[in-house]
């Protein structure tokens, strides 16, 4: 993001990836992978805005053990000097496919909890609150507010194999905080942009988009569905 300038950015909405096989993963060790994101959530915290958002939608990983990794993001984005404004669970429980990871099936030997759903942790850089923008307005509904605003979200997950890439996350996710979060006409950055759903969900916004992908292959395919979406006749 060397190109990107101080303060230029109002809004980061990403998903890093989970560093757990993936095709596109590394094969990292935990603090090698923590290294990673904080060099990551180093480069936005300079080129947010003050009082710039930042929307992160991680899961929890493993069983053996269990790693609370939105507990270590958490840690390393107040480190680094962001403010903390909460956390949105996102219940995937309606699009829960059928699944046998009980662990010990009717037996208290080892039951496995199964997890429904994610986290999308909020921060802030430097400031909780951003002045209106001479010039800028919100697009939010009052419905939109009223919902958005909670800190249970409930809509169904995206097919990985539908999008082609491994885990997309809905359009919903980062159109809620774009509408939430920033003002029109304003620019919204995912640096693991993957197949393209913030660019997508920022169009639909009338925002500007910045992405980062480092495989050929999501930046074809985010490039494809970007302008599938601008050629739509809606």
């Amino acid at each position: 993001m060397d190109e990107l300038p101080d303060s230029s950015i109002h809004l980061v909405v990403t998903s890093p990836p989970y560093n757990v096989g993936k095709e596109y993963d590394g094969d990292l060790t935990l603090e090698e992978y923590r290294g990673l994101l904080r060099e990551v959530w180093k480069e936005v915290y300079r080129v947010l805005v003050p009082g710039g958002r930042v929307c992160i939608n991680v899961a929890n990983l493993g069983r053996k053990p269990y790693i609370p990794l939105h507990c270590l993001i958490i840690e390393d984005m107040t480190k680094i000097g962001f403010l903390m404004r909460g956390e949105i669970i996102w219940n995937k429980g309606s699009s829960a496919g059928p699944s046998t990871a009980w662990g010990s099936w009717l037996s208290a030997t080892n039951p496995t909890l199964r997890d429904l759903h994610e986290y999308i942790l909020v921060f802030s850089k430097g400031s909780f609150k951003r002045e209106k923008p001479e010039g800028r307005e919100n697009t939010i509904t009052r419905e939109e507010f009223l919902e958005f605003t909670k800190s249970l979200w409930t809509f169904p997950t995206q097919s990985a194999k539908r999008i082609g890439h491994p885990a997309p996350f809905p359009v919903e996710l980062p159109y809620r905080c774009i509408q939430l979060y920033t003002f029109q006409g304003e620019i919204v950055l995912d640096p693991f942009m993957g197949s393209g759903q913030t660019a997508l969900a920022a169009l639909k916004s009338k925002r500007f988009y910045i992405g980062y992908e480092i495989k050929r292959e999501y930046v074809d395919l985010a490039q494809r569905r970007i302008g599938e979406y601008l050629n739509s006749p809606t």
